[in-house]
C-alpha cells in the first residue's frame, strides 16, 4: 500500500489528530496528477484524501494547504485541507475526502470565479512563494502589474529554459518580449485579485449536486484575467462558464493580446517541465505577440 509503515502510522496519527481515531482500513490510488501519489484512506467510518511525495515536496503541500485556505476565505468550495506533515523520507498532504465528478453546474464555476476574483490584495504577489506544478513560483510583492509579470512569471521561466537548454532563438525573442511589455500592457492597470493561479480543466470538478469545486492552486494576487487565459489554454471550459463570468465582471479591452501574453508563462513552463513541443509553441506565442507591437 505505502512505502512504509512509518508513512502509514504518520497518516493515522494526523487524520487522528485532525478528525478523531483513525485507523486505515483500505488505501485506494487516485487518479490524477502527474506530480504527487494521492490516496483515498478510509477507515473507521470515515475518508481522507492524501498526496504523498518524497520529503523535499514538503513545502510544496505547505504552499498547497495555503493556498486552499486563501480560496475558502474567498467563499470557493475546496477539499479543505487537514494536515502536511513528513517522515524521514516521504512528505503528505492529508484533506477532506470530496466525491467529485468531472461535469456539472459550468455557470455556477463562472460565478464562483467571479467571486473569488472580487477579492483584492493592495499589491501583486502573494504573502509566500509556491509552486505551478513542480516548479517553485515566486510571489513577490509589487505595486506595478508590468514589473510582476516580467521579474515574477516570464524572467524565471525563460532563465529556467536557458538552463534547460531549450533554445537560443527562443531566449532570444523572450528578451525581446520582455522589453516590449510596457507597451503590450499600456494603460492595464488591473486591481490585484485573488488567482487561482494555475485554472485549467484538471483543476476543477463538481459535487454531486452539480456545485463547483476548486484544487491544486498556485494563488497570488493578479490580474484576473490570467486566470480566464489559463481555462482557455487546454481546450476551455463551456461556453455557461464564461458566460456567467462575464456577467458577473466583464472583462476589459485587449483581452485577447493578453491572454497570449498570460499563457505564455505555462507553456513555457509545460516546456521546463515536459519539454516535447512546448518550446516551439512558446516561440510562436512570443512571436505573435511581438507582431503586435511592430
Amino acid at each position: 500500500m505505502f512505502a512504509s509503515a512509518e508513512l502509514r502510522a504518520a497518516l493515522e496519527a494526523a487524520a487522528s489528530d485532525a478528525a478523531g481515531a483513525f485507523r486505515i482500513e483500505r488505501a485506494t490510488p487516485a487518479a490524477g496528477g502527474c506530480i504527487h501519489r494521492s490516496y483515498i484512506l478510509e477507515g473507521s467510518g470515515r475518508r481522507f484524501f492524501a498526496k504523498i511525495n518524497d520529503r523535499s515536496q514538503l513545502d510544496n503541500f505547505a504552499a498547497e494547504a495555503d493556498g486552499l485556505r486563501a480560496l475558502a476565505a474567498a467563499g470557493a468550495r475546496v477539499p479543505s485541507p487537514l494536515r502536511s506533515g513528513s517522515t524521514e523520507k516521504e512528505a503528505f498532504l492529508l484533506m477532506e475526502h470530496l466525491d467529485l465528478r468531472a461535469n456539472g453546474d459550468y455557470a455556477a464555476l463562472g460565478s464562483a470565479l467571479a467571486a473569488v476574483h472580487s477579492n483584492r490584495g493592495e499589491h501583486y504577489g502573494w504573502t509566500r512563494g509556491n509552486y505551478i506544478g513542480a516548479t517553485p513560483q515566486t510571489n513577490l510583492s509589487s505595486s506595478s502589474w508590468t514589473d510582476f509579470w516580467r521579474d515574477a512569471r516570464l524572467v524565471p521561466q525563460l532563465d529556467l529554459a536557458g538552463r534547460n537548454g531549450l533554445g537560443g532563438a527562443l531566449l532570444k525573442k523572450g528578451e525581446k518580449l520582455l522589453a516590449a511589455l510596457p507597451q503590450l500592457l499600456a494603460g492595464h492597470a488591473p486591481a490585484p485579485s485573488l488567482l487561482h493561479g494555475d485554472l485549467w480543466g484538471g483543476n476543477a470538478a463538481f459535487l454531486a449536486d452539480g456545485s463547483p469545486v476548486l484544487f491544486d492552486p498556485a494563488v497570488y494576487f493578479g490580474d484576473r484575467e490570467a486566470d480566464l487565459a489559463m481555462t482557455e489554454l487546454f481546450g476551455g471550459f463551456p461556453k455557461a462558464f464564461y458566460a456567467a463570468y462575464r456577467e458577473a465582471a466583464p472583462l476589459d479591452a485587449g483581452y485577447a493580446t493578453r491572454k497570449d501574453l498570460y499563457n505564455l508563462y505555462h507553456v513555457l513552463n509545460h516546456a521546463n517541465l515536459f519539454g516535447g513541443g512546448y518550446a516551439a509553441q512558446a516561440e510562436r506565442m512570443v512571436e505573435r505577440l511581438l507582431a503586435e507591437v511592430g
